[in-house]
């Protein structure tokens, strides 16, 4: 009875303000924003090719017993749909996330106006789930990107997207949180959290301000019973800015690597090493050869800050890393026995076209990795082929084989040798490592 009188009573002051307002006066809305603005995002519909396979057919002895003869291979085509954020209207290019476009055949972008048009994929990033497409065409609108890292919690948001196939829907909320990690949705995450309605086909769509910048990509929800209940992600506009001007510079991200491996401070580690913090990433293993240990980092250090970013978990550490790029320029913050210590250098490209297996994990030792890029079949994509398995080796023995294509590690997808180590595995965790092989999918399991 109470809240029936509260909403009674709010139903009439709304009433006596908007009779207040003379006959002639606008009424607050967001109208005038975003007829600027939708016209900069998209629909993306996919077709991919999949094998239509029957595991009864590939058993020899049931088509003999059964008197079946050998078939061929039956091939379906499937179509999925997303959204995409025009950046760049000149050159024609479109931002969407990468599972949007994972292994299509043919992609087609359809604009506000009822235009569509065949897409080129420039290049994508499976770790920060980021593609960045280009169309030919004129007459396109591009959205401003904002500052993502003046937003604040309580910021008003809109989300545009392609909902269920649904054109141009709109939906408004708050930022809820910043700086979300540790989800399991992608390998580096940083994301702006939003109870603006995100919804399946949303994916790939613009998060905008109140000034109709774009402040995020939208990527997932969470969402324990199907449907949505206000909790949304978004890959913030910093990093959305830095992986497409990588993309579309090289077609793929050039990560330059710290070559570190780190785990979370505790205090009992905190006590071991004198350092009078609670939080930050311990350094237990340096590469050799790389920047980082050219410039004088070693285990046992305490990471508090990359750059401008402090480092208070080990997911922050993998986030940070995601935008180092080769040529940047890198200020590490690290405690050693007590006192700070400031670290410049500069990365470098490494060569990782091919790799020894234990230079990524242990695990892996004895197995030769290159990168792998097939061009003539769908389904294999790009990965990490193993070349070569030396007797003895762990992997040989739970099943890995020569020829196999490493397409994910640990549920996360993996298409170069650079993306694979960018993954460092903890030492006490197993690797799952999803393969391709003879038109295959399949797991192995290292412990």
């Amino acid at each position: 009875m109470r809240f029936q009188v509260v909403l009674l009573m709010a139903l009439l002051i709304a009433r006596d303000a908007v009779a207040a307002l003379p006959a002639s006066a606008d009424l607050p809305s967001l109208a005038p924003m975003l007829e600027q603005i939708t016209p900069s995002v998209v629909n993306i519909a996919t077709y991919t090719t999949v094998q239509v396979r029957n595991p009864l057919m590939d058993d020899p002895f049931f088509r003999r017993f059964f008197n079946i003869p050998e078939q061929q291979q039956r091939y379906r085509r499937t179509k999925a749909a997303g959204s995409g954020v025009i950046v760049d209207a000149r050159q024609g290019y479109i931002v969407t996330n990468n599972h949007v476009i994972d292994r299509a055949d043919e992609i087609t972008v359809t604009l506000s106006d009822g235009r569509a048009f065949p897409a080129k994929l420039i290049g994508t990033d499976a770790q920060v789930d980021l593609a960045v497409l280009k169309v030919d065409s004129n007459k396109l609108a591009q959205i401003a990107f904002a500052d993502s890292s003046r937003l604040r919690v309580g910021d008003y948001v809109v989300a545009i997207g392609n909902p269920f196939g649904l054109d141009q829907t709109v939906t408004s909320g708050i930022v809820s949180a910043l700086g979300r990690s540790g989800l399991g949705i992608e390998g580096y995450e940083d994301f702006i959290q939003t109870d603006a309605s995100i919804n399946p086909g949303n994916s790939g769509g613009a998060l905008v301000n109140l000034r109709g910048e774009l402040i995020g990509i939208n990527t997932a929800i969470l969402a324990p019973a199907g449907g949505n209940v206000g909790i949304g992600f978004a890959i913030p506009s910093n990093m959305v800015s830095a992986i497409m001007a990588q993309l579309i510079k090289h077609g793929e991200v050039q990560r330059g690597r710290l070559g570190i491996r780190v785990q979370a401070l505790n205090a009992d580690l905190a006590q071991a090493f004198n350092v009078n913090v609670a939080e930050g990433a311990v350094v237990v293993e340096v590469d050799k050869e790389s920047a980082s240990a050219k410039a004088g980092i070693a285990p046992g250090d305490v990471l508090v800050r990359i750059n401008d970013r402090d480092i208070k978990r080990v997911v922050d550490f993998h986030t940070q890393s995601a935008l180092l790029m080769v040529g940047d320029s890198v200020n590490l913050t690290v405690l050693r026995d007590g006192k700070q210590r400031r670290v410049n250098f500069d990365l470098v490209a490494e060569s990782l076209e091919q790799i020894a297996g234990e230079r990524i994990d242990a695990r892996l030792t004895g197995v030769s990795l290159q990168n792998f890029r097939s061009e003539s079949d769908p389904a294999a994509g790009a990965g990490v082929l193993v070349t070569d398995i030396g007797a003895g080796a762990p992997a040989l023995e739970r099943g890995l084989r020569p020829g196999d294509i490493i397409v994910a590690l640990n549920r996360r997808a993996v298409r170069s040798i650079a993306e694979m180590t960018d993954q460092q595995p903890a030492a006490n965790d197993q690797l799952l490592l999803r393969v391709y092989r003879a038109g295959e999918f399949g797991y192995i399991v290292l412990q």
